[in-house]
């Protein structure tokens, strides 16, 4: 071997030198790299060879392209179903085989490909045990399952005459670039893919409202695009942002009570099986989070979760448990990444469903066009084998001995016809005049000729219609796509703005809480010490000492939190319902104040002050969840001159303030001990409640429809379209049916009219009752499976408009006053049958009789609130403390 066969490439100096090749049994330099023929240093590769391998991954491996939609491996294995596609299923292990000529990365690839897109139920049909995407169960061995392509595949994905090809790994195959798609597949089936550096995910949209959107588009109106996933659940899209990097969807599951024993989940979240739901229930059960008592997995064709619960537990909270701690909600991170003119692009969903109709449109224009220019071919063809035949051109042929003279003769023979032709005559259509059958021509037929030409003439004028009118043909293209396709491709995921769950209002008190004053320590560490509460441990605690300091710490083991407690317990963050009445003594002056307040928004392990000298003393404390105001006896120390050493205080007269003010002097002189005299009332009044039908929840700041102002025995009347009645709390934690009809105050005298149609009966019925409803659901009609709910009014004299079907729809419409129509009967009956006639539909007109309110009785009236000046003196009326000695006819306020 010479140094002849060997070029050396120095990177560094970029010049040939000569080298000599080490000899058998030696070593290579470390930075060479020695190949046949050639020594290549690696200075500076790695990075070239790792941009090569990144932009191969990302073109050719996980990102989807813009045009049709599909990866790779996707886009090879629907060619490779077409080129074997005769109407019969095929093992899938063939279909891999078939795949195999144009993709280079192996069988188990296209396998994972090809089960993931049968699973879609789009473009494949399928046969066999294909797994289920609901409980993750796998599919069968390839050998075992077979697939074909679907009829919507084969209507929209291909066309060869408007593909562009390209030559197969090996070069022994073609393959198309992509495929000419005329429907948004990539939005319609999703995709998520990890490339080097790079990811993609895109979630799957609506079948039938891609359709819609895509004929919007080409109306110009506006649109929106939602995710609509096939596992179904509920999805809150307020940060969808489009499907661009940055926005966030969140998904729930399906949960419903079915008493309060047991809840069952019948959607599962996109991205989760039953499985993994039901590991992450039981790991946040085994952590303390939730408390339940077992699971049982019912799911079949359908997701069936029930989850038995333990004892005394509220369904209420345990369905937001389940939603906080749970994978029963998830978030999802889309990221739309594809695809286009060789390299990777970040798009909205809403610019990839423009890019999409335009597309199709193009296809559209390009199929018209080749249809058309098929079309002229064969106007052209059939009047030239007319000509040809009728005027016995073939005749003179008969005495030409070559192929050419035959051509030659047959073009001059056809010399005074070509002005009657749209094409020139070319030599291909000579060859095919000269090779017309004798057969043929002796059964030739003018009239079928003529016929012939004008429908292909009249196909002709309808194609260059469609030319003429693209964006109405491509519209109507849509339209005919959803009517033969969109059936059965209905929503599945509902789409739903979600509450706010605090996690610290729906954990189970798992952890005892324990105290010891005189050290000052707290946590849930302390077995021998004193006894708090129950808490969880992601609850905030609030203590509160006799100096008067106050401070929020995170529930732990054991803490320090300072010495003389008087008050711990769990920290609700901005409750201003729970009321501290407080009576303290100020360090500076030693006069002793009053003042009610409440402890809402805190920093965590910060010292705050509730009096505002240093040295001030607790000398009394209350926490009163709903405002409650005791009355106290307060003693006072003997002292000269001090007569009435004993007085009662009513907290009821001191106003909630907030918890920063100094307070009300309550005495000046030094307090010998306060007792509890009486227990006391709230003095908030009742709470108002609001219906939220945005995420279907109640609230108590203001977000929708005011129900009203619930004192603690009210209760909520709810009332679904399937027939069930019932009275609920108003508890911000309960959740509701899915088809309400009524939410609302209950008013035991109200009346309400329902019209329903009777599937025993098979007609349509009245009536009119009051909601006689207690906690236990009951019908108010009856529950056989062709009844069904029509129409539900709360006004005092309904009217409705009854609208006739069938064999009477030309009877006039009738209208008629409920109230005189039918007496109110308990909600039990049956009814009174609306019409004789068919009815097509009822709907309720605008009330002309309303009922009187009468006016308030004197006696209703309090006497201190009859006239505006006694009414002012009442507001300004002061509590007043008994006079103490040295101060004669001396009054001391409380305020």
């Amino acid at each position: 071997m010479h140094t002849d066969d060997f070029d050396i490439i120095d990177d560094q100096q970029g010049e040939e030198q000569e080298h000599t090749p080490p000899s058998p049994g030696e070593i290579a330099p470390d930075d060479k790299l020695i190949g046949t023929g050639h020594v290549t240093e690696l200075t500076g590769k790695y990075k070239d060879w790792f941009l090569d391998y990144a932009s191969y991954v990302i073109l050719e491996r996980a990102v989807p392209h813009l045009n049709d939609g599909l990866k790779p491996v996707q886009r090879r294995i629907l060619h490779a179903m077409r080129q074997i596609e005769d109407g019969r299923f095929n093992k899938v292990a063939n279909i891999i085989g078939q795949t195999m000529q144009y993709h280079p990365h192996g069988d188990a690839s296209i396998g994972d490909a090809l089960v993931q897109l049968g699973q879609k139920n789009m473009l494949i049909d399928t046969q066999g045990n294909w797994g289920n995407i609901l409980t993750g169960d796998g599919a069968a061995a390839s050998r075992y399952i077979e697939a074909r392509l679907s009829k919507f595949a084969l209507e929209v994905v291909f066309n060869p005459r408007t593909t562009t090809w390209k030559l197969s790994y090996d070069g022994r195959n073609k393959e198309p670039v992509t495929l000419p798609v005329k429907f948004p597949l990539l939005l319609a089936q999703g995709v998520e893919g990890i490339a080097v550096g790079l990811a993609s995910k895109i979630l799957p949209h609506n079948f039938n409202e891609l359709i819609d959107a895509s004929i919007a588009i080409l109306q110009g109106k506006p649109f929106e695009l939602h995710p609509d996933f096939p596992t179904g659940g509920l999805a809150d899209v307020s940060r969808y942002n489009d499907g661009i990097r940055g926005g966030v969807v969140r998904i729930r599951a399906k949960i419903s009570k079915i008493d309060r024993k047991a809840l069952v989940i019948t959607e599962v979240p996109f991205g989760q099986t039953t499985t993994s739901l039901i590991d992450s229930i039981l790991k946040a059960n085994d952590k303390g989070k939730i408390k339940i008592r077992k699971i049982d997995d019912n799911t079949a064709g359908n997701v069936e979760i029930v989850v038995h619960l333990l004892p005394n537990t509220d369904p209420d909270i345990t369905i937001d448990a389940l939603y906080a701690f749970t994978d029963c909600e998830v978030p999802v991170s889309p990221n739309a990444c594809v695809i286009s003119n060789e390299k990777p692009v970040f798009i909205g969903v809403s610019e990839m469903l423009k890019i999409s109709a335009n597309n199709t449109l193009e296809l559209l224009r390009q199929e018209l066009q080749i249809r058309l220019d098929e079309l002229g071919e064969i106007w052209h063809y059939s009047s030239l084998e007319k000509i040809f035949i009728e005027n016995e051109l073939y005749e003179p042929i008969k005495q030409c001995k070559t192929e050419e003279s035959i051509l030659e003769t047959i073009d001059k023979g056809l010399v005074p016809y070509k002005k009657l032709l749209r094409h020139e005559v070319v030599r291909d259509d000579l060859i095919r005049l000269s090779v017309i059958p004798i057969k043929r021509i002796s059964k030739f037929s003018t009239f079928k000729a003529d016929e012939h030409i004008r429908q292909t003439e009249a196909e002709m004028e309808e194609v260059k219609n469609h030319l003429a009118n693209i964006v109405p043909y491509a519209i109507n293209y849509y339209r005919q796509i959803k009517k033969k396709f969109g059936n059965g491709r209905e929503r599945k995921t509902e789409i739903r703005e979600f509450d706010t769950i605090m996690a610290t209002e729906v954990a189970v008190a798992n952890e005892r809480l324990y105290v010891n004053r005189a050290e000052g320590f707290i946590g849930t560490g302390l077995k021998k010490d004193e006894y708090i509460c129950d808490c969880s441990d992601i609850d905030d605690i609030l203590v509160i000492r006799k100096n008067c300091k106050y401070q929020i710490t995170k529930v732990s083991e054991k803490q320090f939190v300072g010495k003389e407690i008087e008050f711990a317990g769990v920290f609700k963050k901005n409750d201003e319902r729970t009321i501290y009445n407080i009576i303290y003594r100020d360090g500076e002056t030693g006069i002793v104040y009053i003042k009610r307040c409440a402890v809402t928004g805190l920093m965590r392990d910060k010292e705050y002050d509730l009096a505002k000298s240093e040295g001030s003393r607790l000398l009394y404390l209350s926490v009163n969840p709903n405002g409650e105001a005791e009355t106290i006896r307060v003693t006072l120390k003997p002292r000269p001159r001090v007569k009435n050493l004993v007085f009662d205080v009513d907290f009821s007269q001191t106003d909630i303030k907030g918890k920063a003010s100094i307070g009300n002097i309550l005495t000046r002189y030094p307090v010998h001990k306060i007792e509890l005299k009486e227990k006391g009332t709230s003095t908030l009044g009742g709470i108002k409640i609001w219906w939220d039908p945005a995420v279907q929840r109640l609230n108590d700041d203001g977000r929708g429809e005011l129900l009203g102002e619930f004192a603690e025995a009210d209760k909520i009347l709810i009332m679904t379209q399937s027939g069930e009645m019932r009275l609920a709390g108003f508890e911000l934690s309960a959740h509701f049916e899915e088809d309400l009809e009524v939410i609302r105050k209950y008013e035991p005298s109200l009346v309400y009219t329902l019209v329903y149609f009777d599937g025993e009966q098979q007609h349509c019925y009245i009536k009119r009752f009051e909601a006689e409803a207690g906690d236990k659901p009951v019908r108010y009609y009856d529950e056989h499976p062709k009844s069904r709910f029509m129409l539900l009014s709360g006004n005092d004299y309904p009217r409705l408009e009854i609208r006739f079907g069938g064999k009477h729809k030309k009877h006039a419409p009738e209208i008629i006053d409920v109230a005189e129509f039918i007496a109110v009967k308990g909600y039990k009956a049956r009814g009174k049958r609306l019409s004789n006639f068919e009815i097509a539909g009822v709907k309720e007109l605008e009330p002309i009789r309303f009922k009187e309110k009468l006016p308030e009785s004197p006696e209703s009236i309090p006497e201190e609130l009859e006239t505006a000046e006694e009414t002012q003196a009442i507001s300004d009326k002061k509590t007043v403390v008994p006079p103490e000695s040295g101060s004669k006819g001396e009054q001391m306020s409380l305020f």
